[in-house]
This record gives structure tokens, C-alpha cells and sequence, in this order.
């Protein structure tokens, strides 16, 4: 064999070893979602834990202020660990999206621009086989890869469970309600996005189906999936008639729940992920708190945090940590 051709032979093989690790790496994409909600459309909250402003109020300004540095650290991990990044915004394919919902005034734009980081999934699956969803107030501070430490397609999907934070004692929810109409305190359930709210909602869910109530609230914050896996999970499906049947779980005045728990019924996105988890019998590896911290009550960081949900928005602190600690 002549030079010429054992150099020819070097460079294809070269030539189809850096094609194979481009095709693997196409496999694979992380994405996230920053619609800026038109305040007159943001739904009434409560503040976060030691803060005066509504925490819709909050949200759209912190997320508005730091969205250069959030694109950024998003971006940056996607490039360390050779991934595709793609971040949607408010544009003409979301409009078409929540124009679906105009014969449905009781679900709000904060449901919408749920459903449709859920419905982003399915599209990117059409080209996509591995997907890393990540709320946009989620910032990674490590480089490790996710899709290598969780293996998708041989553990299943990837998703935290809320269980822990759930109040499952009817009990103490109607004292946890008399206790805050005497005095004030607050309970932990005074929002229908709290973990608490979407549990029982879909546990009545469940068990209008004939179904056990038994459920984890997952959070879909970070969410870790295959395509094989969305399709089982069938998220979309029958989905006009399930928003009907949650309006009249909700409006039923003769429910087996009491008012203040049919009070936190709503139309939730994770609501619904919990509870087609459970009709179509899918399962999950659950993440750890390294892997989906969440940065809630409190501003601090644990060590060893791969990723860190900021839910309340604190933007601010996480920036100087991960400025502090040279990562």
C-alpha cells in the first residue's frame, strides 16, 4: 500500500469517527423556555417567603434582569458537555399554540406557558432521542453531564418528586386554614401551584378514574427524557376532554373534598404529568437534591450542587456564589 492511500485511509477513518460523534452528539439537546407573561395576564400569587411584591410581580422582573446571565450559564453547560442549546421565546409558534386555549377562559397564561414546555418536549423529540428540559430560572454550576450520569435510556426518564413537601393530612390542612383566618399564619398550601394543591388534584383525578389517589407530585423544573419515553407517557392525549374533567372536579358541589381543598384545584402541568404517570403506567429515576436544588426559603447553596432551581429569585445570590467559588 502507497503512502498516499494509507494517509487516505487515515483520513477517512478520521473523517467518520468525528461524523459518528457529531451524529451521537445530535441525539441529545437541552432546551428552555422564557416567554415574558404581559403583566395584565399574570394570575394573582402570593409573594415569596419574606417579600412584599405578588410573586408573578417578581418573577418578571428578576427573569427580565438576569436573562443575559441565564442564557448564558445555560449555553455554556450545553457547550462543556457537547450539547445542542435552544431557548424559546414569545413568538408567532407560541402565540399559535395559546390561541388553542381561547375557547378556554379559565385557563390562565401561567398554565399555557406550561403546556407548552410540555409540548416543546414532543416536537424536539421528532429529532431529538435524549431531551434536558430546564426552567430558565435554573442554573447549572458544574459541568458534569447529565445525560451521562443518568443514563435516560437505560434508567428511564429523569424527574424530582415533590413528596416530601406535600401535606397529605386533611386534618391539619382545615387546622392550618382556621389558624390563618384567626390569626394570620400561613399555611403551607396558599397557592394552587404549591406541591400540596397538585397532589390532591390529582389524586381525585385518580380515583375518579378508578384509580388509587396514590401519587408523586413531580416537578417538572428539570426533566430528563427519551422520546420512547414521551410516548408512553402520552401526555397530549385526550387532553380537551381531561382539561374538562379537572373544571369539573373543581366546580363540583357536591365533591367528596371539602372547599378549601377544592379550592387549589386548577389545570397544572404537573398535575397532569403526576397523574399520566400513573394511567399509563410510566416510571422514573428520581433526582437527587445535587441535581435539582432547590434555592426556595432560603439563599443558600448546598455544596456539591449540579444544578440549582431558583425559585426564589434570587438571582443575585447564586451569581456571587458561583463567582466566589472560581467555578
Amino acid at each position: 500500500m502507497t503512502e498516499l492511500a494509507i494517509d487516505l485511509t487515515v483520513s477517512i477513518s478520521l473523517h467518520d469517527w468525528i461524523l459518528s460523534i457529531a451524529i451521537c452528539s445530535m441525539t441529545k439537546v437541552i432546551y428552555s423556555l422564557y416567554i415574558d407573561i404581559p403583566k395584565d395576564e399574570l394570575d394573582p400569587q402570593p409573594p415569596y417567603h419574606n417579600d412584599t411584591m405578588p410573586k408573578t410581580l417578581r418573577t418578571k422582573e428578576k427573569m427580565a434582569q438576569y436573562y443575559d446571565w441565564l442564557k448564558a450559564m445555560q449555553q455554556s453547560y450545553a457547550d462543556a458537555i457537547g450539547v445542542e442549546y435552544k431557548l424559546f421565546h414569545y413568538d408567532e409558534q407560541y402565540i399559535k399554540f395559546k390561541d388553542t386555549f381561547a375557547d378556554k377562559p379559565y385557563i390562565t397564561t401561567y398554565n399555557i406557558v406550561n403546556f407548552y414546555k410540555v409540548h416543546l418536549m414532543y416536537e424536539l423529540a421528532k429529532t431529538y432521542d435524549e431531551i434536558l428540559y430546564i426552567d430558565f430560572d435554573v442554573v447549572p454550576l458544574e459541568n458534569e453531564s447529565f445525560f451521562d450520569h443518568w443514563n435516560l435510556k437505560q434508567n428511564g426518564m429523569a424527574i424530582l418528586s415533590n413528596r416530601k413537601h406535600i401535606n397529605l393530612t386533611l386534618h391539619k390542612m382545615i387546622v392550618d386554614r382556621e389558624l390563618h383566618e384567626e390569626f394570620g399564619a400561613n399555611p403551607s398550601y396558599t397557592s394552587n401551584r404549591s406541591p400540596t394543591a397538585k397532589y390532591w388534584n390529582c389524586r381525585a383525578l385518580l380515583t375518579e378514574n378508578n384509580m388509587s389517589g396514590a401519587n408523586d407530585v413531580y416537578n417538572t423544573g428539570i426533566v430528563g427524557v427519551t422520546s420512547d419515553q414521551l410516548k408512553q407517557l402520552a401526555y397530549f392525549e385526550n387532553f380537551d376532554e381531561l382539561l374538562q374533567e379537572m373544571k369539573e372536579l373543581k366546580e363540583d358541589e357536591y365533591s367528596m373534598y371539602p372547599p378549601h381543598i377544592t379550592d387549589m384545584f386548577g389545570w397544572d402541568n404537573e398535575t397532569i404529568w403526576s397523574y399520566k404517570m400513573q394511567l399509563n403506567n410510566c416510571t422514573a429515576q428520581l433526582l437527587t437534591s445535587e441535581w435539582h436544588h432547590f434555592m426556595d426559603h432560603h439563599s443558600w447553596i448546598a455544596h456539591g450542587s449540579k444544578f440549582v432551581h431558583v425559585i426564589n429569585k434570587d438571582f443575585a445570590h447564586v451569581k456571587d456564589w458561583y463567582e466566589k467559588n472560581n467555578i
